[in-house]
């Protein structure tokens, strides 16, 4: 009797199993086929040149085209629906007012927590714009003259000369006059003649007399001219770049100009992350503006979208040879949406195929990203 309660028991769980597996398979095929029947809001935004709009007003760029043909592969319907920001666009996919969000966006792990994403199709970094008109500008000089660095090379120097200044007076105060007359009047004149042989204009009737005054002389010739030349060949360097290229030579640099960003953006988490100050603005277009005017030295955004507005906006701004925060830009989904793995083969089919490398090639020059 046990052993027959047991298999019974046995026999139910599997039927229970089998008709739970089943149900699933069924719901996921029913969802599937709803998707491909039923017509699909895909959600895009002014991205150029992943996503924009002809004279015509239909949606184009990179973004847009391999959407396309990854939805007549699929036989998938579908209408764009416009968005003003990429927060917007995530936040009407989590929503549920789009199926999809095909754009430039980027993937982050906070994004992550509140739509699903494909697999990358775009492998980018953030990109730095600066103001070209380095010759008419002599405020990167001005800053690099202000600057911490400059301060402290100069602070170097005076301190060496007071150093030859005060051993100076210490081996002459008592055997020669011209370093006599008191404490005040000995060290200064020590001093001042350690800032003349600095600069190759020793006075002749201030001179060291002792042994050890004039192999301390000798020293500090020796190691003025040095110095001045380390510093002359350093500072020269320093605000010839400054001067040719701007503040932004470097990611350290941003911490130390007036950096410009898009609000809600990728590069807005990387600048926390990297506790450099932003100030934001609401487009791109915005940013560029902001640059011209000077309220900003610096604008940070997507490097491919940068090299776009300048190259075919004719908007006066350099692209720097700064790059960070390397970027991925993906198709937004809901979470529980079917399409994710079907989207996903055929991403990876197209990335691989010659006419991927043909659509970059058309939109940025480049058959590689």
């Amino acid at each position: 009797m046990k052993r027959y309660l047991r298999s019974a028991s046995i026999a139910v769980i599997l039927v229970l199993t089998l008709v739970l597996v089943l149900s699933t398979l069924l719901q996921a095929a029913a969802l599937e086929g709803e998707a491909q029947n039923r017509e699909l809001v895909v959600g895009t935004k002014e991205a150029p040149p992943f996503a924009m709009k002809d004279k015509n007003g239909n949606w184009e760029g990179i973004s847009i085209e391999l959407w396309r043909r990854i939805a007549g592969k699929l036989g998938l319907q579908y209408r764009f629906a416009e968005a003003a920001s990429v927060p917007s666009l995530l936040d009407g996919v989590r929503a549920g007012d789009f199926d999809v969000a095909v754009a430039a966006i980027t993937v982050t792990p906070a994004r992550e927590q509140q739509v699903d994403f494909t697999t990358p199709y775009f492998h980018t970094g953030t990109g730095v714009a600066v103001e070209p008109d380095r010759i008419a500008s002599w405020m990167p000089v001005v800053r690099s003259i202000t600057s911490y660095s400059f301060m402290q090379a100069i602070g170097a120097l005076l301190g060496l000369a007071l150093l030859a200044g005060v051993l100076i007076w210490l081996f002459e105060r008592r055997n020669n006059e011209g370093f006599g007359g008191g404490v005040v009047r000995g060290l200064s004149s020590g001093v001042f003649w350690s800032a003349n042989a600095m600069t190759q204009r020793v006075d002749a009737s201030i001179i060291p007399v002792t042994l050890a005054g004039r192999i301390i002389a000798v020293i500090w010739m020796v190691v003025s001219v040095i110095a001045i030349a380390v510093f002359t060949a350093g500072i020269t360097s320093t605000l010839t770049t400054k001067r040719l290229h701007g503040m932004v030579n470097s990611v350290g640099d941003l911490s130390a100009v007036r950096v410009g960003i898009v609000k809600g953006t990728a590069t807005e988490d990387a600048l926390s992350r990297m506790r450099v100050k932003y100030r934001t603005v609401a487009s791109p277009k915005e940013g560029f503006e902001a640059l011209r005017k000077g309220t900003i030295d610096a604008f940070a955004y997507d490097r491919p979208i940068l090299a776009w507005m300048i190259r075919q906006g004719g908007l006066s701004a350099d692209l720097s040879e700064v790059r960070f925060e390397p970027q991925d830009y993906a198709i937004a989904l809901r979470s529980d949406s079917p399409l994710r793995k079907e989207l996903n083969v055929e991403l990876l089919e197209a990335e691989q195929s010659d006419w991927w490398k043909d659509v970059l090639f058309r939109y940025l020059g480049q058959t590689t990203n």
